[in-house]
């Protein structure tokens, strides 16, 4: 086990507000992208019925759960504790769920948790509806890559730092700690 005592500490924090406008910023682009080759390949009805609408929400509460659970099944892969080590909630002033690891993970290994969600619920499903023509799939990967905006906002700005520099979420704020060797 490292002991991080020796290593410098730095804090690096998303704003919230700035993730909801890059989130919408990445809906549309993954709409456009998504959206314009499965209208032309599937030219769609534009219609939702009561039991496709009810399936939708279903899927989107399922969606939250599984986009933490994700974040929680790879940093625990990679965690000295493993699974221990993670832990799930929800920031209430800003409902938003969370995935929490409780110690520090190599920045390869905290990109792939990171990162997960995004190609598992977002980009996985937009695709495969470009060959099955399910608009309820090609919808709910719209929005889960759009709702991965925070995930890679914190990959951004976690980018030039080296692979096997160590990082650790942040316990109550949107961000985490970049540990390096003095």
């Amino acid at each position: 086990m490292e002991n991080f005592e020796d290593y410098e500490k730095e804090l690096k924090t998303i704003n919230i507000h700035t993730a909801s406008r890059i989130s919408l910023v990445i809906t549309i682009a993954t709409a456009i992208l998504f959206g314009i080759p499965f209208y032309f390949i599937w030219r769609p009805e534009f219609s939702l019925s009561l039991q496709q609408s009810l399936l939708f929400v279903l899927l989107f509460l399922v969606g939250i759960v599984l986009h933490e659970l994700i974040h929680g099944f790879f940093f625990g892969l990679f965690a000295e504790k493993g699974f221990k080590s993670i832990r799930f909630g929800v920031m209430w002033k800003m409902l938003t769920p969370y995935c929490h690891c409780k110690e520090p993970l190599k920045i390869k290994h905290y990109f792939l948790g990171a990162l997960m969600p995004a190609l598992l619920l977002g980009i996985v499903p937009a695709v495969i509806s470009l060959f099955n023509g399910s608009g309820l799939m090609l919808l709910f990967g719209i929005i889960y890559t759009g709702a991965a905006a925070g995930d890679f906002m914190i990959v951004w700005i976690l980018r030039k730092e080296h692979p096997e520099t160590y990082v650790q979420d942040h316990s109550s704020e949107v961000g985490c700690f970049v540990y390096r060797k003095s």
